[in-house]
C-alpha cells in the first residue's frame, strides 16, 4: 500500500490541471494559516466539487497534494492513517501543505483521520463528497468546531452565461429569455451545459444511474431496489408529499416496506443532495412537523427528462430554479432561513424568507407574462401572509412581466426571472 500510495503522490506531482472555469465561490480564501479549519466541499454527484478543488490547486500547484479516494487502485477498507502519513512525510518532510482530498467519506473512519491531521497544524484540509454527512449539520463529533462548509450547486444563470461565455450586460432581453429557458429545460450541471444537445440526454441518463447505483443502492446496501426507483419517480411527480401519503401509495401498489424503512429511503435521497425540502412556516412546531413537506431537486433536468408531470410545466421549473438560487444565497447568509406558507383555507405562498427573528421577504413564482394573467388567488396568498407574518416585502417572480402594483395598501414588485437571477444577491 505504501508503495502505491507514493506512485500515487508523485503523479501529482506531475499531473496536468485542466482549464478550470471560474464559479461564483472562490475557495482559495479559506487557506488563510492564521485561521486553520477543515474546509468540507459538498454538493450532488458532477456539479463540479473537484474542479473547485482544482481552482485551489490552480492557485498553489506547489503547496497542494490532491488525491481521488475513489480511486480504482486504491483499496479504501484497508488502508490505514499510519501509511497514509508516513508517504506524506516521506515525500513532503515537514512542508505546509493544502490537501484536497476527493470523495474522503469512503475511508473508514475518515474523520479521525481529518483531525489527527488537522492537530498537526501542518496542513490546510479540503474535503469532498456527495454526501452532506460531510456538512455542518451532520459531521462527526471529532470535527466539531473545527470546519467550515462549502455546499456547491449546479451552476447558478450567471454562471451558466460565463460557462457559455456570453455577457449578460450585451445581450438583448430576447436572447436572455432563450438562454433562460435553456436554463430551465436541460439545468446548470456544468459537463451538460457544455455539451452538445445530442449528448445531454446520454449524461443526464448517465448520472442518474450513477446515482441511484452508487449514492443510494450501493452506499446504503439497499436490497429492495424496486421500492426506491418507485420512490424516486413519486416524488419526481410531486409538489408536496408526506412520509405517510408515500407509505399509503407504495402499499396499494403492492410494496410491502415499515413507514421507518420509508423514511429512511426518503433521507438517502436528501443525504445525497438528490431532493431538498421546505417546511412549512408556522408558529406551532407540531404543525410545522405535521404539515406536507414541499420537494425539489437538484438540477431541472432530471425534471424535464424523468418527471412525466412537470418535464413541461414551465412554472415548476422555474419554482425549482428560484429554489435553487435562494439555497445558494443562504451559503453567503448563514442566518437566512426559507420556508413556505399556506393557510388552512388553502391559499399559499411559495417562498418565506426569514432572517435571525423577522421575516425578511414573501416571494411567489409564475410563468404568467403579463398582470392580467396573474393569478389572484397568488396575489391574496401574499395579501394574506403579508398581514399574518407582518412582512412588507412582496415579490412575485414573472417570466418577463416587470412592474410595481398596489393592492390592499401593499406594494407589491413584480420582477422577471432572468433580472431576479442576475441581481444582487
Amino acid at each position: 500500500m505504501k508503495q502505491l500510495l507514493r506512485e500515487i503522490f508523485l503523479e501529482w506531482k506531475g499531473f496536468e490541471i485542466p482549464e478550470i472555469k471560474k464559479r461564483e465561490i472562490d475557495p482559495t480564501r479559506y487557506t488563510d494559516w492564521n485561521v486553520i479549519k477543515i474546509v468540507p466541499v459538498i454538493g450532488f454527484r458532477r456539479v463540479g466539487k473537484t474542479y473547485l478543488l482544482f481552482s485551489i490547486a490552480k492557485k498553489l500547484r506547489d503547496k497542494t497534494l490532491y488525491i481521488n479516494f475513489e480511486d480504482s487502485r486504491l483499496d479504501t477498507k484497508n488502508l490505514s492513517y499510519y501509511d497514509f502519513y508516513s508517504v506524506l512525510r516521506e515525500i513532503y518532510g515537514n512542508e505546509k501543505l493544502v490537501l484536497l482530498l476527493d470523495e474522503i467519506q469512503v475511508v473508514p473512519e475518515w474523520s479521525r483521520w481529518i483531525r489527527t491531521l488537522h492537530d498537526t497544524r501542518n496542513y490546510q484540509i479540503f474535503v469532498s463528497g456527495s454526501s452532506s454527512k460531510l456538512s455542518s449539520r451532520e459531521i462527526p463529533t471529532e470535527l466539531r468546531g473545527r470546519t467550515i462548509t462549502v455546499t456547491l450547486y449546479p451552476l447558478s444563470f450567471r454562471e451558466f452565461l460565463t460557462f457559455r461565455e456570453l455577457n449578460y450586460k450585451e445581450l438583448s432581453q430576447s436572447l436572455i429569455l432563450r438562454e433562460l429557458r435553456e436554463y430551465l429545460f436541460y439545468g446548470g450541471m456544468p459537463e451538460i451545459v457544455l455539451s452538445e444537445k445530442g449528448k445531454k440526454y446520454l449524461l443526464i441518463d448517465e448520472y442518474f444511474q450513477t446515482f441511484v447505483t452508487r449514492d443510494v443502492f450501493e452506499r446504503y446496501n439497499i436490497r429492495n431496489r424496486e421500492v426506491i426507483k418507485t420512490l424516486i419517480n413519486m416524488l419526481l411527480n410531486s409538489t408536496y408529499f408526506t412520509v405517510s401519503k408515500l407509505h399509503n401509495t407504495l402499499n396499494s401498489l403492492g410494496y410491502k416496506i415499515g413507514k421507518a424503512t420509508l423514511l429512511n429511503y426518503v433521507s438517502y435521497l436528501s443525504q445525497t443532495f438528490f431532493i431538498d425540502f421546505l417546511e412549512v412556516f408556522s408558529p406551532s412546531i407540531k404543525r410545522a412537523l405535521q404539515a406536507p413537506r414541499k420537494v425539489y431537486f437538484i438540477d431541472n433536468f432530471f425534471l424535464t427528462k424523468h418527471s412525466s408531470k412537470f418535464s413541461q410545466n414551465l412554472g415548476r421549473l422555474m419554482e425549482n430554479v428560484v429554489f435553487l438560487e435562494l439555497r445558494r444565497r443562504q451559503n453567503k447568509r448563514p442566518t437566512m432561513e426559507i420556508y413556505y406558507w399556506k393557510d388552512y383555507y388553502g391559499k399559499e405562498v411559495d417562498f418565506v424568507v426569514r432572517e435571525g427573528l423577522r421575516v425578511k421577504e414573501l416571494v411567489q413564482v409564475t410563468y404568467a407574462s403579463g398582470i392580467d394573467e396573474m393569478n389572484r388567488r397568488e396575489i391574496k396568498g401574499l395579501l394574506k401572509a403579508s398581514k399574518e407574518l407582518k412582512c412588507k416585502d412582496l415579490s412575485v417572480i414573472t417570466w418577463d412581466y416587470e412592474g410595481e402594483e398596489k393592492a390592499k395598501g401593499k406594494e407589491i414588485r413584480f420582477i422577471p426571472l432572468w433580472k431576479w437571477l442576475l441581481g444582487d444577491s
